[in-house]
């Protein structure tokens, strides 16, 4: 694992105004984890850095329980 994965990760996160916990939600991992990566304690593992090289280059796939939060619109009300 490159470091470069995570300087490009934390550069995503700041091109896109995300929170720590608004990048861990998008890769379906807790904010302690984006944390360690960023701070360099910890390291991803290879599922994990598949998923930042796809969140990276855009192609990103929901986020485990994300088509939970999905807004609906019926009729004319909104549902969560």
């Amino acid at each position: 694992m490159s470091q470069d994965l995570i300087d490009q990760l934390n550069t995503y996160r700041l091109e896109h105004k995300l929170s720590q916990p608004q990048l861990a939600k998008e890769l379906g991992v807790t904010f302690q984890t984006v944390n360690r990566w960023l701070n360099r304690h910890m390291k991803p593992g290879q599922i994990h850095e598949y998923h930042i090289r796809k969140l990276i280059q855009g192609k990103t796939t929901p986020a485990k329980g994300a088509a939970g939060n999905k807004r609906v619109l019926v009729g004319s009300k909104e549902t969560t």
